[in-house]
């Protein structure tokens, strides 16, 4: 124990001038210095024991957070504009980065790592240890999403797209990385379809997104800390120090009219590639299907349901699944309103009626079909008439 004894001590020094800080300004009084010595001397002893776990880790860095937020408050309370957040913070760093090298094999320490990160703004910090989690844990997909997405919302789709098809490599076990890009694919092309009626359209988009390529995580690159100083402490980046370059030329440009990404084809190759996998089966066929029903905003939806339905008729014919997909297929993206939805319910009735026919699963299929009716039926805005017929149609589903 005298050596758990001695670390935690080279640790509790490092908080000293912080706690004098504290005292001097009087954010806190002695009493509660001595409390937070205590509590912070518990928390190092365990995390520093031989048994320690992940959520000795998780708990000592939820306690210096709340410690950090309860100095924040005190500060604005006590009009103390002096007292500087980085020490905090910068220690809730270093917890948490002894957290991961002590078990590096916990995910949840990685991603509360890297949420730390987010929401501290410490772009570079964030980029070496995602890449890190990403080299010890390339086959959890969740890891690969989040850095996927993180990506596709800086703007950057061409890191994204690295990261989803890099992360297809490893994640063949489930359809959560596969579905994830998918529908990352298809909020690219809601914005760049919202972007059409804009000046500059397509073209000036793609190009704001290639502007933060400097935001790209990338393997094989140096894990020098070069984003703090030799206290820890984070250091903001020289905007000035970026480097003017072109992005896209008149050529590039040129071709983005007849760009197949913007006629969806990137989705539909994620969905013909997805079924050659192990994990194909009818239920996520039907999730993929979900997922491009959802952006009605997009005018190559019709195609990419039409290609996924296609697909289902021919690998699953007359599932519950299917059947469902199919019968839900014409009343997507249409408004209750319009005065062409009854004669689309009445198609959709029919298909309700043929489905029930011949579908080799008929109660999954009615249960299904009785929760999405009643969806429709909670609509304030629906017709009188329509809800008559609606009610009807559950009246008459077969049992579950």
């Amino acid at each position: 124990m005298s050596a758990v004894a001695d670390k935690a001590r080279f640790y509790l020094e490092q908080a000293v001038p912080q706690l004098r800080e504290f005292e001097a300004k009087g954010i806190f009084n002695a009493d509660e210095i001595r409390s937070i010595v205590r509590k912070r001397t518990d928390h190092e002893h365990i995390v520093l024991s031989p048994g320690n776990k992940a959520q000795n880790w998780l708990d000592y860095v939820d306690w210096e957070r709340s410690l950090e937020v309860l100095r924040a408050k005190r500060c604005r309370r006590l009009d103390i504009r002096a007292s500087s957040r980085h020490t905090g913070e910068g220690r809730v760093f270093g917890i948490l980065e002894r957290s991961v090298n002590r078990h590096p094999g916990s995910l949840e320490l990685w991603k509360t790592y890297l949420a730390y990160a987010t929401k501290m703004r410490a772009t570079k910090r964030y980029r070496k240890v995602m890449t890190r989690a990403l080299r010890m844990h390339p086959a959890k997909s969740e890891l690969w999403v989040l850095a996927g997405r993180k990506s596709a919302r800086n703007g950057d789709m061409h890191a994204a797209r690295g990261f989803f098809m890099r992360g297809s490599r490893f994640c063949t076990r489930d359809a959560t990385l596969w579905l994830a890009y998918a529908e990352c694919e298809m909020e690219w092309l809601q914005r760049m379809e919202a972007r059409k009626g804009k000046k500059g359209g397509t073209a000036k988009a793609i190009q704001e997104q290639a502007e933060h390529a400097d935001d790209e995580i990338q393997f094989g690159l140096d894990d020098s800390d070069d984003d703090v100083d030799e206290n820890g402490r984070l250091i903001i980046p020289n905007p000035d120090s970026a480097v003017a370059r072109t992005v896209i030329d008149d050529e590039t440009a040129s071709t983005l009219k007849s760009n197949p990404a913007l006629d969806g084809a990137i989705p539909l190759a994620i969905f013909d590639i997805a079924k050659k996998q192990t994990f194909f089966n009818a239920a996520v066929a039907e999730q993929f299907f979900d997922i491009f029903a959802a952006f009605t905003s997009i005018s190559m939806q019709a195609k990419i349901i039409q290609h996924v339905l296609d697909s289902m008729d021919e690998i699953y014919p007359n599932t519950a699944s299917t059947s469902f997909c199919s019968i839900r297929q014409p009343l997507i993206g249409l408004d209750m309103n319009a005065p062409e939805y009854p004669k689309v319910l009445r198609d959709t009735l029919g298909r309700i009626k043929s489905s029930l026919s011949t579908t080799t699963d008929v109660k999954a299929l009615s249960t299904r079909l009785r929760s999405w009716l009643d969806v429709l039926l909670s609509s304030a805005d629906l017709d009188s008439g329509i809800r008559t017929v609606l009610e009807h149609t559950i009246k008459t589903l077969p049992p579950p």
